[in-house]
């Protein structure tokens, strides 16, 4: 292949790497056109591509009075991506190819409260050994991330202020992205379901570290000035409580059904707070923690503060679903971007 800026080269094979997953397949001449690249160029990217096994012959086309085009899809499995999120109680991975399949999908012992680093990097280390694929990882942590740095992770003080993006990407050599577990769940929610781009969600979970929300607005995820959004436990919502105090009112706060008067009336609050300030389309809950039943009490409840038809739709979902959706989203896009052997500077 001709020396090219690596940028361009780079650009080049992404569009070519998208183009085959959306359409399925195409030949050079539709890829040329798709990308607006000179047929030579596509040519020279196509065959060093099919050269590396990235991507698979699937025949020809029907002759229209010339030479039969030859049609190309994306081989899926020629890379795959490492999910994987933190939890108190466990650790929770899913290997899956560019085409968003689970090749792979377990759980290991928490590394928050039990291994620390050590046990999360010889986890991923085994991970990668088993899997030579692998040629991303994106991480979930219940806590703040700023490019790619925690830096606000209560009660797991071993983490905290650790870049833990650089240091991943220095001992594996690959690509990392590190998410704030809520975030990942809104953008998991928001892919997995098809919501259009222009919709706003907000989605709400305890969990096992107090409450927190991931928001989009307009089919962007919002992480904030500080990389703070979300953060709705310090929501001021009584003179003397704020709304993590207001939903445990004095319990624990991992009673996992929430059914409790006061919590409805708190999460109520929350939901008209949100409402007036992003009228978003739809608030998600966790379907471990509420039921049908308790969805239209917050409903009902919220009509009280604010005019029940500005209020969003109130759906349930699998949030460890939703969360390995929005890491594998964050993940597929590294791999798509991801350069190779063939890439020359």
């Amino acid at each position: 292949m001709k020396t090219a800026p690596k940028s361009l080269s780079l650009g080049i094979l992404s569009g070519i790497r998208r183009s085959l997953l959306d359409l399925g397949s195409a030949t050079k001449v539709e890829l040329s056109d798709k990308l607006g690249i000179s047929f030579p160029t596509i040519s020279k990217f196509l065959s060093q591509m099919e050269k590396d096994g990235e991507i698979l012959s699937s025949g020809l086309d029907d002759s229209s009075g010339g030479r039969r085009a030859k049609r190309y899809t994306y081989n899926p499995d020629y890379m795959l991506g490492l999910a994987i999120f933190l939890e108190k109680t466990e650790t929770n991975y899913a290997i899956f190819n560019c085409a968003g399949e689970v090749k792979e999908q377990g759980t290991v012992q928490s590394v928050l409260t039990d291994g620390g680093l050590n046990l999360l990097t010889g986890s991923i280390e085994k991970l990668l050994t088993d899997n030579k694929a692998i040629r991303s990882l994106a991480i979930g942590v219940p806590g703040s991330v700023k490019n790619g740095r925690i830096f606000y992770i209560p009660g797991y003080e071993q983490f905290q202020d650790f870049d833990i993006k650089g240091y991943f990407e220095n001992l594996f050599s690959m690509p990392v992205v590190v998410e704030n577990d809520m975030n990942a769940a809104v953008l998991g929610y928001h892919h997995s379901k098809g919501i259009k781009d222009h919709q706003s969600l907000v989605y709400l979970y305890s969990g096992h570290n107090g409450p927190g929300a991931g928001f989009m607005i307009n089919g962007d995820v919002v992480r904030g000035n500080t990389f703070f959004a979300g953060e709705v436990s310090f929501v001021p919502q009584y003179d003397d409580r704020n709304f993590r105090e207001a939903l445990e009112n004095g319990f624990c706060h991992k009673e996992v059904l929430i059914f409790r008067d006061n919590q409805v009336d708190a999460i109520s609050r929350l939901v008209a707070s949100i409402t007036a300030i992003i009228n978003p389309h739809t608030f998600i809950f966790c379907k471990d923690e509420v039921e049908e039943t308790l969805v239209e009490k917050i409903a009902a409840a919220s009509s009280k503060y604010i005019p029940a038809e500005h209020l969003p739709g109130l759906a349930i979902s699998d949030w460890k679903q939703d969360y390995l959706y929005g890491l594998q989203s964050l993940g597929l896009a590294l791999m798509l971007d991801s350069p190779e052997k063939y890439i020359r500077e």
